[in-house]
């Protein structure tokens, strides 16, 4: 009944990384052509930067630790 149990949970990690792979790369893969340019580069970068700190600053507010 269980024959090959554990061969078969040990594959579920692979198919995730693969998945998320996938997902990586069809996500990032059209905004290729936009980082070859120096200026969409930096806006890019600065959009990317911008919604991090953004984030980090509405969590921190939510979650009531200290405030810079």
């Amino acid at each position: 009944m269980f024959d090959g149990f554990w061969d078969n949970v040990f594959r579920y990690p692979r198919y995730f990384i693969t998945v998320l792979l996938g997902v990586f790369l069809n996500t990032f893969e059209p905004l290729m052509p936009l980082l070859k340019r120096p200026i969409t580069l930096i806006a890019i970068l600065g959009l990317f930067v911008s919604s991090l700190v953004f984030i980090t600053f509405t969590l921190r507010a939510m979650l009531g630790l200290s405030t810079i």
